[in-house]
């Protein structure tokens, strides 16, 4: 289990070394706790190794590494997915065959394909790792499929966003009349997550009203009189100037002044089509959009907030896990941050548009293609099972070890 750890801290340290200037020197708690399910991955293959043999552990590999891969990403308080294996084909140019397995579904094929090379003979598994590093190559590099392309009745919405980040309500109606200046055929405008600090203002709506817009924009929506007890939410603002949808965040980051959790997610019903969101955040954990493909979701709008001062790392980490979903799920995505990178998804994970990092004022403008609803990948379903599997696997081995060490213990009577 210490070895496991100690391979985790070298995994994700490095990765993750922003979390120092976020959370300062709790930072090392954070990596101990991600090192610790790399830890547990290891310990709980050993044991199934020692007690039930070799061929089981072979078999059971995919399984225990997916059940724990799943668990620390998916289903307990400290949750986070950002460095699971799945991600790391998510700027290739055949990113659109995960629709088929899903991002826990690689990272199981990953795990069953080092399983079959151990297998093999030295010579054969020489030669066989040297060709399967070869295909990875290739489907890394080079693009093996055609684009695909927008099928059935995929209606457009040419929308416009602007990157913005800790300004005055009023700076950010000033930006947002110089995007309508720049954009003027866009008919949704998107500001990032927490763009205002409060509702949207009187003055924003009325402006949307005269220009016969919709505007998308994140902010704050109170719960307490004075303002500290919130949801993180989206709105949208008619042309009318009037709220006519909001969402607050589903799932606010751990350990921050990030708002409530929102009590129900519900989609906007745009004269385009059913538009889903999600904060930031939210698009890390596949719970959340996946409520938005059941709900009927035809694209989804994610204004996020990364803040300049977490580096440029931060935010090409990040910047992953938007072209996965669009994929994984077969929609359409715009992601909008503060300060990048912004991106506009096609629906097999292609980014057409994007907004630099560091990129204050930075525009991007397309058009969003809402198709049919999006499916869910059988990797949901598969991790669940692989994690429950995984807990009872190690329950069932430290159930025989107790009884091994108690019969070892017990005194044999001669007669």
């Amino acid at each position: 289990m210490w070895g496991g750890i100690i391979v985790g801290l070298l995994c994700f340290g490095p990765q993750l070394g922003f979390f120092y200037t976020i959370f300062g020197l709790s930072a090392a708690a954070l990596w101990a706790v991600l090192a610790f399910w790399l830890g547990m991955y290891v310990m709980t293959q050993h044991l199934v190794r020692a007690c039930l043999g070799v061929k089981a552990a072979l078999w059971l590999a995919p399984v225990l590494w997916t059940g724990f891969e799943f668990f620390r990403s998916e289903v307990y308080f400290l949750r986070f997915s950002w460095l699971s294996a799945g991600y790391a084909f998510a700027e290739g140019p055949n990113l659109s065959l995960i629709y088929w397995p899903g991002v826990y579904g690689v990272g199981f094929l990953l795990m069953a394909s080092g399983v079959w090379l151990s297998t093999l003979s030295r010579m054969q598994g020489l030669g066989v790792t040297a060709g399967w590093f070869a295909l990875l190559a290739l489907f890394c590099n080079v693009s093996l499929l055609s684009p695909i392309a927008g099928a059935g009745n995929r209606k457009p919405v040419r929308v416009a966003a602007v990157q913005i980040e800790h300004k005055h309500y009023l700076e950010v109606l000033e930006a947002l009349k110089l995007l309508r200046a720049n954009r003027p055929e866009a008919e949704v405008l998107v500001l990032s997550e927490l763009a205002f600090d409060g509702i949207v203002p009187v003055q924003v709506r009325k402006w949307c009203e005269k220009e016969k817009v919709y505007l998308v924009a994140g902010g704050k929506d109170p719960v307490s009189k004075d303002g500290t007890v919130f949801y993180n939410s989206v709105f949208v603002v008619g042309p009318d100037g009037k709220v006519l949808h909001k969402q607050a965040k589903t799932i606010p980051i751990q350990l921050m002044a990030d708002g409530l959790p929102a009590p129900e997610q519900t989609l906007w019903d745009s004269p385009w089509g059913r538009l889903g969101f999600c904060i930031c955040y939210d698009k890390s954990f596949t719970s959340v959009t996946d409520k938005l493909v059941r709900l009927g979701a035809q694209a989804i709008i994610v204004p996020t907030a990364d803040e300049i001062e977490w580096g440029a790392y931060e935010h090409r980490l990040h910047a992953r896990i938007a072209p996965v979903r669009a994929a994984e799920h077969h929609l359409p995505v715009l992601r909008v941050a503060s300060s990048g990178i912004s991106q506009l998804i096609e629906l097999d994970g292609r980014i057409t548009t994007t907004a630099p990092f560091p990129g204050d004022l930075a525009m991007l403008s397309g058009t969003l293609r809402l198709g049919e609803t999006g499916r869910i990948p059988p990797d949901r379903w598969l991790g669940r099972l692989c994690a429950w599997m995984s807990w009872i696997i190690l329950l069932l081995i430290a159930v025989i070890a107790y009884r091994q060490r108690k019969q070892t213990s017990t005194p044999t009577v001669s007669s």
